[in-house]
């Protein structure tokens, strides 16, 4: 019995880990967009223009939030098994409409620290507060029904790419939920933006709720470890095949550049926005591949980011004003008027304003160093607290 508890623990552990480096690399980014120089007016990931380390720098994110969605598609199964499935239904659908209005009244505020909301920006949040409302209808139905609504919402939803509007006035509001980005006014001088085009975000949350059903402590931890490899191999092999054929599966196809490292940069530089199939395989792939590698792990490090994987929403809300706080600091610390605080898409971060990128990776350490003791307090605070509200944040 002793066995199973600590096995089941250590499963749980290596989600927790999982989430955890990808909450610590998701803040560079935005350090990034706050502190780099050229944050605000060139496309890190444009190989005619960026810089090898600056594309890393960019490219490494794109782990955080299909990986996050995906984990919290499996932490929602793991929940239901205290639970019955009206009552994490009721859960999810909460939770799900807490989030929606957490993006736009909290996260759309800490972003840009406009009290006016002149613009309201839909972002991962969103994404995730409505796969979760999904999910909370979606969970009656049977595992393999899941599965495969979840594999053909990634793999397929790339066949949207042709309906495409070419100018962006003429994009419906439904069809930028759905698919496509749509930056638009809702009034004078107010903008409205769908950064996180929804489809296929519910998809990969289904996805990770069905692999749930590999890490209850019934669940052979052999048989766990050889879908992990085999799922996480099939991933990462559809990536290369499917990049290198040039012909499904991402918007922007990869092009021959002026040298060698461009045109890999080229071959890597997969559509986000919404996350292409060959994005969540590049992405998704490895992070199966991870979890083997994570239930092995000892150490104190481990243990250090797994506070941040176990407090991810309270984490996520505190690193944007502690980011954006420190970019007042540094906007009156170079000499910066106050008018040049409104004249960016930040306040307080004009767009000529910034640093090189090894201060920006200065900021990151620091802001994670500083975030470490709050978060763990707040993870100690979670676990011996029962308050309703705990479960939402």
């Amino acid at each position: 019995m002793h066995s199973t508890l600590t096995a089941t623990k250590w499963r749980i552990s290596s989600i927790d880990i999982l989430r955890g480096l990808v909450m610590i690399i998701m803040a560079l980014d935005h350090v990034r967009d706050f502190f780099h120089i050229s944050a605000m007016t060139e496309d890190p990931t444009n190989p005619a223009t960026t810089t090898p380390i600056l594309f890393f720098t960019r490219w490494i994110t794109h782990y955080c939030a299909p990986v996050f969605v995906f984990l919290s598609g499996t932490s929602a199964f793991l929940s239901g098994q205290k639970k019955t499935k009206k009552e994490l239904s009721a859960f999810l659908l909460k939770r799900g409409l807490f989030l929606i209005v957490l993006e736009i009244v909290v996260i759309n505020f800490l972003i840009v620290f406009d009290p006016l909301y002149r613009f309201i920006g839909l972002q991962v949040i969103w994404a995730i507060g409505v796969s979760m409302v999904l999910l909370s209808l979606l969970i009656y139905l049977p595992i393999r029904v899941l599965f495969i609504i979840g594999i053909a919402m990634v793999v397929g939803h790339n066949m949207l790419d042709g309906f495409n509007y070419r100018n962006m006035e003429d994009i419906p509001l439904w069809y930028a939920f759905l698919h496509q980005q749509l930056f638009t006014t809702y009034g004078e001088g107010r903008f409205f933006a769908v950064l996180y085009p929804l489809i296929p975000w519910p998809g990969i949350m289904l996805l990770g709720y069905c692999m749930g059903t590999w890490f209850v402590k019934e669940f052979d931890p052999v048989k766990r470890k050889r879908l992990l490899l085999g799922w996480g191999s099939a991933a990462v092999i559809a990536f290369f095949f499917l990049r290198w054929l040039n012909v499904y599966g991402d918007l922007v196809p990869w092009t021959t550049q002026k040298d060698t490292t461009t045109t890999i940069l080229s071959f890597f530089n997969v559509t986000k926005y919404p996350p292409s199939l060959l994005y969540c395989c590049m992405t998704l792939g490895p992070a199966l591949l991870a979890l083997i590698w994570l239930e092995k792990v000892k150490g104190k490090w481990s243990e250090i980011v797994m506070v941040y994987g176990r407090v991810p929403m309270f984490y996520y809300i505190l690193h944007f004003f502690l980011i954006h706080m420190l970019c007042v600091v540094a906007f009156f610390a170079t000499g910066r008027p106050l008018s040049d605080a409104a004249s960016g898409n930040f306040a307080f971060r004009p767009n000529d304003f910034g640093f090189s990128l090894p201060v920006v990776y200065v900021v990151w350490i620091g802001v994670i160093a500083i975030l470490y003791p709050i978060c763990k307090w707040y993870n100690h605070y979670k676990s011996t607290h029962s308050q309703w509200w705990l479960a939402y944040l």
